[in-house]
C-alpha cells in the first residue's frame, strides 16, 4: 500500500515543481496536493492500525505522515491565498526528520535499503529548499527548487514505486542507491548554476501594473509602482491635461 501512495507522491511533486517554474498555476495545483495529502494522511493510519503493535510497520508509516501534511498544507494555503511562512518552517522540520529516516535506512533498518536511503536524503534537501524559499523568503531559490521537485517526483518516487510494486526493488537495492546518488548529485549540481536567479517579473521593471490586470503566479514577483509614485504621476497628469 505505501508503494501506491509513493506514485501518487510523484505526480504531486511533479505538480508543485511545475508550479514552481511558472507552468502551472497556483489554485490549479491545489486539489492533486489535497487528494495526495489525504491519501498519505489515510495510509499510514491504516498501516498503523493494522500493523498489531509491530514497530518496523509503525516505524516504516510514520514518515508518510510528514509528506501527507505537506501536501495538505499547500493544497490549503494555494486555495486559501495564505501566506507561506508557516509552511517553510514546517518544511525545515520534515528536513531533519528525512536526515534520520536516511541513517535509520543506511544503519538500523532490517534489511538494509541504501537506496532509499539515498531517496531520504534528496527529500531532505529538497524540503529544505522548500524552507529556504518560503521560510527565508529566499526567491532566488524559486525555479531551482521547482526542478529539484520534478526530479524528486519522478526519480524518488514514481520510479521507485513500479520497482516496488513490481518486486524488482529488493532485487537491486544496492545498484539503486549508486545510480541514484550520481543522478540525484547531478540534478542538484548542474542546473543550480543556470536556474538560481530571481523569476523574470511579469512586466518589465519600469512599466505600472494597469488597474485590473492579473495577478502573477505565486512564487514570481511583479513589478509595481509605489504608492508615492503613483500619486505623483496622476498629479503631473491632471495638471497636463
Amino acid at each position: 500500500m505505501g508503494a501506491v501512495g509513493l506514485l501518487y507522491v510523484g505526480a504531486v511533486l511533479v505538480v508543485n515543481g511545475l508550479m514552481l517554474l511558472g507552468r502551472v498555476d497556483a489554485r490549479a495545483a491545489a486539489p492533486l496536493n489535497l487528494f495526495v495529502g489525504a491519501l498519505q494522511v489515510v495510509t499510514p493510519t491504516y498501516l498503523i492500525i493494522a500493523s498489531d503493535g509491530d514497530p518496523a510497520t509503525i516505524l516504516a508509516a510514520s514518515g508518510l505522515y510528514l509528506f501527507g501534511f505537506t501536501y495538505l498544507y499547500v493544497g490549503i494555503n494555494l486555495l486559501g491565498n495564505l501566506d507561506g511562512t508557516g509552511l517553510g518552517w514546517f518544511s525545515a522540520f520534515v528536513a531533519a526528520c528525512a536526515l534520520v529516516y536516511a541513517g535509520l535506512q543506511f544503519f538500523y533498518v532490517e534489511p538494509r535499503d541504501p537506496g532509499f536511503g539515498v531517496i531520504w536524503l534528496y527529500w531532505a534537501v529538497l524540503w529544505g529548499l522548500f524552507f529556504l524559499v518560503l521560510g527565508l523568503r529566499r526567491e532566488e531559490l524559486t525555479r531551482f527548487t521547482g526542478l529539484v521537485a520534478v526530479v524528486a517526483g519522478l526519480l524518488t518516487a514514481a520510479a521507485p514505486a513500479f520497482l516496488l510494486l513490481t518486486g524488482v526493488w529488493a532485487e537491486y537495492t544496492g545498484v539503486s542507491a549508486v545510480v541514484l546518488a550520481v543522478v540525484l548529485t547531478a540534478s542538484l549540481v548542474l542546473p543550480y548554476p543556470r536556474l538560481r536567479g530571481r523569476p523574470a517579473p511579469a512586466v518589465p521593471p519600469a512599466a505600472p501594473v494597469p488597474d485590473g490586470a492579473p495577478e502573477a503566479p505565486q512564487g514570481v514577483p511583479v513589478a509595481r509602482e509605489s504608492s508615492e509614485h503613483e500619486a505623483v504621476r496622476r498629479t503631473d497628469t491632471r495638471s497636463n491635461g
